[in-house]
C-alpha cells in the first residue's frame, strides 16, 4: 500500500511538472518533449572533439564493432528462431516470464530485476557509455553533435545524442555503420569486463565452515520433524559440532533406525530435535550408517562454479540467473541480490557484496542492452547496420530500390518472434 502512495504520487508530481512546462511556449532551451517524455538536453558538446585526436584508433575499434554487430545479430535471430520453435514443440504453461511487465527491462516494474542502487547505476551506466560511443564516432567520422540528453517518464528511461541528420546522411556507408555500432560495442565490451572483475573477485569470499542445513529431502526424518530451515547444526547427541565433516563423522558411526538427538540453531534460536535416521537414498549411494535426510549449503561450491562461468556458455548462464528458477539459480541469485546466503560468508572489506551485485548488474544490463540492440530491426542500431550493409550489397547489383522492403520485411519478422516467444503461452492455454 505504502509502494501504492508512493507510485501515485510520483505519476501526480509528474503530471503537474509536465503540464507546468507546456505553459512555455517556446520551452526553455535545455527542455523537448516527447509526447509525455520530458527531454532534458544540452548543446554543450564539444568535450567530445577530444576523442578525435584517438581517430585511428577509434575507427578500427568501430569497425571491429560493426563485425561483432553482424555476428551477434545473426546469433540472435537463430536463437529467436529455436525459441520460437521450442515454444511450437513444448506450449509450456503461460509463467511470470511472460507477463508483458517483464518484457522491458525497467527496475522495479520488471518483477526479476529489483530497484536497488546496483541496478539503477547499471541502468544509467549502460544509456551513458551506449550514447557516448555514437556521440564519440560521430566526431570521429566529421559528423556534428547538435546535443546531448536524458529522457524522463518519471524515471530516467533513456539517453540520447543528437547528431546533425544531413552530415549523418552525407556520411559514407562505413563511417555510419561505425557510429551505430559503437553503441553495441561499447555495451558489450564494458558488460564483459564487469563480468570479468565479478568473477575475479568472488574468490576474494571465504565460506563459512560451519554445518548451514538449507534444504530437506522430503519422506525422511528431519523433514518429518519439520527442522527449519536454514539453520546450523550446533549439536550432535551432545557434542559441539563446527563443521559438516564433524556431523558425518558421528552419523558415520549411526545405523538406519537409530535415533540423534540434533540441536538446530535457526535464527538465533537453538531447539533439539529427536530424529531416527534412514538408510541412504540409492541416489546418493550405498551406505551402512545413518541418513537424516538434510543438505548443506556449498558455499566453496557456489564460488567455483562462478569462477567457471568467464567462457561464451557462462555468460549466458550469468544472464539466466534473475530469471533461473532451478535451486543453482537460486543459489546464484548471492551475485545480484540481497539474499541471506550472503551471511555464510567471510568477506576481505565491508560492502564487499554491495560491490559485487553492482558489477553483477554492470555486466547483465550492459550485455542484454548491447544484444538486443544487435538485432537487425529498425530502429535498433542493428537494424541501421543491417539495411547500411542491404542497400551495399544491393547497390552493386542494381537493386538498391528493394533495400527498405527487405529491411521491414526482416523488421517485421523480428516482432513476430519476439511476441510470439511471449504470447504462444497464453495461447494454447485459453
Amino acid at each position: 500500500m505504502d509502494w501504492l502512495l508512493i507510485l501515485l504520487g510520483c505519476v501526480a508530481g509528474y503530471v503537474l511538472l509536465l503540464a507546468y512546462i507546456r505553459t512555455y511556449k517556446p520551452y526553455p532551451r535545455f527542455i523537448t518533449l516527447y509526447g509525455p517524455i520530458i527531454g532534458l538536453k544540452t548543446d554543450q558538446v564539444g568535450f567530445f572533439d577530444y576523442f578525435r585526436k584517438f581517430s585511428g584508433f577509434l575507427r578500427i575499434y568501430g569497425t571491429i564493432g560493426v563485425a561483432m554487430v553482424i555476428i551477434v545479430s545473426v546469433a540472435m535471430v537463430i536463437m529467436l528462431l529455436l525459441s520460437v520453435n521450442l515454444t511450437l514443440e513444448l506450449k509450456p504453461e503461460p509463467t511470470s516470464l511472460h507477463k508483458p511487465q517483464n518484457i522491458f527491462l525497467i527496475p522495479g516494474v520488471n518483477e526479476f530485476v529489483p530497484s536497488t542502487f546496483a541496478v539503477w547505476f547499471a541502468f544509467i551506466l549502460t544509456l551513458v557509455v551506449h550514447e557516448f560511443g555514437h556521440a564519440i564516432l560521430c566526431r570521429v567520422e566529421q559528423i556534428a553533435v547538435k546535443s546531448m540528453g536524458v529522457l524522463f517518464l518519471i524515471i530516467p528511461i533513456g539517453a540520447f545524442v543528437e547528431p546533425d541528420d544531413e552530415e549523418v546522411k552525407k556520411a559514407s556507408p562505413w563511417p555510419r555503420m561505425r557510429m551505430y555500432g559503437a553503441g553495441i560495442i561499447n555495451n558489450i565490451l564494458i558488460g564483459l569486463i564487469s563480468f570479468g572483475l565479478m568473477v575475479s573477485l568472488i574468490g576474494m569470499a571465504v565460506p563459512i565452515q560451519e554445518p548451514v542445513v538449507v534444504g530437506l529431502y522430503q519422506n525422511y526424518s528431519a523433514a518429518q520433524a519439520d527442522v527449519p530451515t536454514p539453520s546450523i547444526i550446533r549439536t550432535v547427541n551432545g557434542e559441539s559440532v563446527s563443521t559438516s565433516q564433524d556431523v558425518s563423522d558421528i552419523l558415520n558411526t549411526t545405523r538406519p533406525g537409530d535415533t540423534v538427538i540434533v540441536g538446530f540453531d535457526h535464527k538465533g534460536e537453538r531447539k533439539d530435535y529427536s530424529l531416527n535416521v534412514s538408510p541412504w537414498p540409492e541416489a546418493l549411494g550405498s551406505r551402512e550408517s545413518g541418513f537424516m535426510g538434510v543438505f548443506y549449503y556449498n558455499g566453496q561450491g557456489i564460488i567455483d562454479t562462478v569462477q567457471s562461468m568467464f567462457s561464451p556458455v557462462g555468460i549466458f548462464m550469468l544472464l539466466s540467473v534473475p530469471f533461473n528458477p532451478t535451486m543453482e539459480g537460486q543459489y546464484l541469485r548471492i551475485l545480484g541480490f540481497d539474499v541471506a546466503d550472503t551471511g555464510y560468508y567471510h568477506v576481505p572489506f565491508p560492502g564487499y557484496w554491495e560491490l559485487i551485485h553492482l558489477l553483477f548488474w554492470s555486466g547483465f544490463i550492459n550485455l542484454a542492452a548491447g544484444l538486443f540492440n544487435a538485432l537487425p530491426m529498425i530502429p535498433l542500431d542493428g537494424g541501421f547496420i543491417f539495411k547500411e550493409g542491404t542497400e551495399r550489397i544491393l547497390t552493386r547489383r542494381g537493386l538498391a530500390r528493394y533495400t527498405d522492403h527487405i529491411v521491414g520485411f526482416v523488421s517485421t519478422g523480428m516482432v513476430v518472434l519476439m511476441v510470439a516467444i511471449f504470447t504462444l503461452p497464453y495461447l494454447f492455454h485459453l
